[in-house]
């Protein structure tokens, strides 16, 4: 029998392990629900390797968000800031409705306001996937659409920030025409020069 590495190996199925059911368990009871125990029990890695490892549920919130930074997003291109902009506040949008992302994302931003821990996590996500997003706005600069100077991270930011503060604040729904809204102001900031 070889004895080879196999890629990621056993710690990386032991990540991935725990990772699911660390976002199970999300699911099932939000971050005021998620234990060491229950996560140990659903991945059936032994709770002393969950503490050691990840030292508990602020790690465990971490560990989810820094594996999911790494997750390809997908970057709308349909050939128009208007519409590229409106496609990743959808996106957004979208991924709060969904009955399973859905729970899993609003678990992160309750974790993020109860832990410093988490809130980093949560900021070093954000930062990753504004990055990514940001490349439709680069396209535009390149396209004549935006002026060079516009900071390209903020302009997803002003976009998508309308939904988290419905969401999370005042507890509103958010329709489509809401993030389409969300969107074309961001961009009528970028245009003059605000952004």
């Amino acid at each position: 029998m070889e004895s080879h590495k196999r890629p990621g190996g056993r710690s990386a199925r032991v990540r991935d392990a725990v990772r699911q059911a660390t976002l199970a368990e999300l699911v099932e009871g939000g971050y005021s629900g998620l234990t060491v125990e229950n996560v140990a029990e659903r991945s059936g890695v032994h709770k002393t390797t969950v503490y050691r490892r990840w030292g508990g549920v602020e790690g465990l919130i971490s560990d989810a968000l820094e594996l999911a930074s790494d997750e390809p997003w997908p970057i709308p291109d349909t050939g128009s800031i208007e519409g590229d902009l409106r496609g990743i506040v959808q996106l957004v949008r979208s991924g709060f409705d969904d009955p399973e992302l859905g729970p899993v994302s609003s678990a992160f931003v309750a974790a993020a306001v109860q832990n410093p821990a988490a809130a980093k996590a949560l900021h070093e996500f954000f930062m990753a996937r504004h990055d990514q997003s940001a490349e439709v706005v680069r396209r535009a600069i390149g396209r004549g659409e935006l002026p060079d100077v516009v900071d390209v991270r903020e302009v997803i930011r002003v976009a998508v920030a309308p939904i988290y503060y419905r969401l999370f604040v005042a507890h509103e729904p958010v329709t489509e025409q809401d993030a389409d809204r969300a969107a074309d102001a961001a961009l009528a900031a970028a245009r003059a020069g605000v952004l």
